[in-house]
């Protein structure tokens, strides 16, 4: 599916503004049946982390031996350039070579997301573009956030659909509070799904009520819900969300795809078993100690994770202990 979105990708953004501007089990997730989607985003993407030398310069050799290993983990796909990528931090050039390294080592069948969300809408096109052309399948667009009291569901409504208009490739929406201090709005999310290149969004807000009223509310729009987080990934999927993009992926890949199809077979209590026991990790990763705790964690499950970019600094002995008790508490080391 995405070698043919790549074959057809120069008459995507015509014909997405043309229609643009025009008026299983019985115990299992209905998010089995997705007739009609371009491209299918069920499953676990892990938001790669960016590897870094002592020297702070990307290691791509680095990178290639973390894809090596997340190789043997049935993920749907892989994200780049997330917020767990340091995408603010690397250069326009460093961006694209990351997609074009991982693109090289990526299997056809397995999606690319790459992240090409900027503060406008222009470099957010001319971004989006370069990385189709490194190879990528979706933009995963990230909301302008610097003039967050302008960015009303209007003015976000315009940014993604002029973006979704000139992408050659489909476009995801990524809202990421935690990040942003800005959350896209619901209104604005159920318009934009009505875009034909807007293939669905990651929601890393953690609001369940408003991810079910998502789901509810675009069933008749070729559109997909993503869990932002392993830690509201069961609930999520209970609503009817496709997948999820989950930080803790990049060192727990193999039991959130486990957690996957227990959803996916209607063996709740197994999966909530097994959800259960990845809340703590995961909130150790991402809110308590951030890309410095996941880079931490990483290591002691064989891949490499490698020192952050300044401004970001390490953890400190207590934190390198309090996080490594929560994964042994939960059963992990």
């Amino acid at each position: 599916m995405a070698l043919s979105t790549r074959l057809t990708s120069p008459v995507r953004p015509a014909l997405a503004a043309l229609r643009w501007a025009a008026p299983g089990h019985c115990r299992g997730l209905s998010t089995n049946q997705v007739p009609g989607h371009t491209l299918d985003l069920r499953g676990i993407f892990p938001p790669l982390t960016t590897p870094f030398s002592a020297t702070q310069e990307v290691d791509y050799a680095r990178l290639e031996g973390n894809l090596c290993r997340y190789a043997s983990i049935p993920f749907r796909g892989l994200v780049v350039l997330g917020s767990n990528g340091e995408y603010p931090y690397l250069a326009p050039r460093e961006r694209l070579e990351v997609v074009s390294c991982v693109r090289r080592a990526l299997p056809r069948d397995r999606l690319l997301l790459a992240g090409s969300g900027c503060e406008s809408t222009q470099a957010t096109i001319e971004l989006t573009v370069s990385m189709a052309e490194e190879g990528a399948d979706v933009a995963l667009v990230v909301t302008p956030c610097y003039y967050r009291g302008a960015m009303t569901s209007a003015a976000l409504v315009q940014h993604y659909t002029e973006v979704a208009n000139a992408s050659p490739i489909p476009v995801v929406l990524y809202s990421v509070p935690a990040n942003t201090s800005l959350d896209l709005p619901l209104e604005a999310v159920l318009t934009l799904a009505q875009h034909p290149n807007i293939l669905g969004i990651k929601d890393s807000g953690g609001d369940i009520t408003r991810m079910g009223l998502m789901v509810h509310k675009t069933q008749k729009e070729d559109f997909q819900v993503l869990a932002g987080s392993a830690g509201f990934l069961l609930a999520s999927y209970a609503l009817g969300a496709s997948g999820g993009v989950c930080a803790l992926a990049n060192v727990l890949g193999a039991p959130l795809c486990q957690l996957d199809r227990l959803c996916r077979e209607g063996c709740w209590q197994e999966a909530r078993d097994l959800q259960h026991r990845l809340i703590e990790p995961n909130m150790a990763v991402t809110r308590r100690f951030g890309i410095p705790g996941l880079k931490k964690a990483m290591e002691w499950f064989g891949y490499y994770g490698g020192p952050c970019r300044a401004p970001l600094t390490p953890l400190s002995p207590p934190q390198v202990e309090e996080l490594r008790s929560t994964f042994s508490a939960n059963g992990w080391l």
